[in-house]
């Protein structure tokens, strides 16, 4: 059966049998412009070419040598979906459902408590951005267990149900199998020795089922047989309309860690923009990277309240070209993670201020207007032709500089308005998080056996 499903670097448990997969809609963050300052790096853009496209166009760019699988906007032109856009959620759930995520990732960093995340991998999945797991994620499509029979073709917008009893592959975890004392809450359905999970956010969003193993197709080359799995039986809140949660963090129930002898311990993934047909997420390094060159490196670092978690140094930030004037003890303190679950990123708020006060410093000739959701930066561009949008780069350990494309610069909130797309913590002591908006179009590479996390630009358009 075929899922489509979110993914996550922080996840540690794979779930399935949820039930729906809901993607959000990104529109594209048309922009116009402003007088600059002599020889500062600005993004100029013509707004007409901004416009989202009605038909879908391919990438022309080879998503790897390795056979892959597509990723596209569940409410763009190229998905086989046909719902209307008018059915994604609005901004204000968007940004709702990612203070949950957040909320729920803080709150695990600031108590000694310890869960799974990521390790190697090998094969090469699309990446769609999508809704699910109380995020605007992006979502691959993979196959799960051996079918007993032959299944109809779907012709509905809806995905399809796992069913355990329709595959010959499906089999629960005993209690005293060593997979179900890895969980960091598990319990056990004693009449039938069956191992049991629970995973649940700080809003109250629960899933709770049975782990069990099952066989999982990436790609038609890359199976992987006893694959330990969530089977989702009570699913509320925020879980409720997922076909799933793919886990790729460190722990050991992850899909690195369950695939650290195929794939090595090194995944890799490009994030599109609405504008591109697709994106890949290439597990191991035979299927490589997707198109980009010069991959430059920065240390994974190891957290004891979290080690699950991917933190990475921040070291900087700079706009226009100018190092913003932060103290490395701001970003250092707290420290950092990259998150794929995480839609806008979240910076310390010392960090924001700065940046914000730089920001709106450099696009002071434009109309600010009032600010919506997270976002206190806004701007309203009606009746521009282009726009001229100063650059924004991120500087992290290893003396490396990685630029945000625009779309992860301003986010498009409606009505020619835009805001600077990134957020303030509530508290100095709260970690940072880099979310999937800056990430988009960057080659994004975890070697996880090698402790390091490798940036390239123009993986994807």
């Amino acid at each position: 059966m075929a899922l489509s499903i979110p993914f996550s670097a922080n996840s540690h448990v794979s779930f399935f049998c949820l039930l729906i997969s809901v993607l959000m809609y990104l529109k594209g963050a048309p922009v116009y412009g402003a007088k600059r300052e002599h020889d500062k790096p600005y993004h100029v853009v013509n707004v007409k070419s901004l416009d989202p496209n009605p038909y879908c166009i391919e990438s022309t760019k080879d998503q790897s040598k390795r056979e892959s699988l597509k990723v596209v906007h569940r409410h763009g032109p190229c998905s086989h979906m046909n719902e209307a856009r008018s059915s994604a959620p609005t901004l204000t759930e968007i940004m709702s459902h990612d203070q949950a995520r957040v909320n729920s990732i803080q709150h695990q960093l600031r108590v000694k408590s310890d869960r799974n995340s990521l390790d190697d991998s090998k094969a090469i999945l699309p990446a769609n951005p999508g809704r699910s797991i109380g995020t605007s994620n992006y979502i691959v499509t993979l196959g799960l267990g051996t079918l007993k029979r032959t299944l109809p073709s779907f012709s509905t917008p809806k995905e399809p149900i796992f069913n355990p009893s329709a595959s010959q592959t499906y089999k629960n975890i005993s209690c005293t199998a060593p997979q179900c004392s890895q969980l960091h809450i598990s319990g056990c359905k004693r009449a039938t020795n069956t191992c049991l999970y629970t995973v649940g956010y700080l809003d109250g969003s629960l899933t709770y089922g049975l782990y069990a193993t099952e066989t999982l197709t990436l790609t038609p080359s890359d199976v992987v047989p006893g694959f330990a799995f969530g089977c989702g039986l009570n699913n509320t809140g925020l879980f409720r309309g997922a076909a799933g949660l793919l886990g790729l963090g460190r722990g050991l129930p992850s899909l690195v860690s369950q695939t650290a002898s195929k794939y090595g311990s090194y995944f890799s993934y490009c994030l599109p923009t609405l504008s591109s047909s697709s994106g890949t997420l290439v597990f191991g390094k035979d299927g490589g990277t997707t198109n980009s060159t010069g991959i430059k490196y920065t240390p994974l670092l190891t957290n004891s309240n979290r080690p699950s978690f991917y933190f990475i140094e921040v070291t900087g930030i700079k706009v226009a070209g100018e190092l913003l004037p932060i103290s490395h003890s701001v970003f250092s303190s707290p420290g950092t993670i990259i998150d794929s679950g995480t839609v806008i990123t979240r910076l310390q708020p010392e960090a924001y201020n700065v940046l914000r006060t730089r920001f709106r410093q450099l696009m002071m000739n434009y109309t600010m207007t009032q600010g919506v959701s997270l976002f206190d930066t806004c701007y309203d561009f009606s009746g521009r032709d282009t726009v001229e949008v100063p650059e924004i780069s991120f500087l992290f350990a290893g003396n490396i500089e990685v630029p945000i494309v625009l779309e992860g610069i301003l986010y498009y909130v409606g009505s020619s308005r835009f805001c600077l797309a990134f957020a303030e913590n509530r508290a100095a002591s709260a970690v940072g998080i880099l979310g999937n908006v800056q990430q988009q179009t960057l080659d994004v590479v975890y070697d996880v056996a090698g402790g390091k996390l490798g940036f390239g630009t123009r993986g994807c358009s």
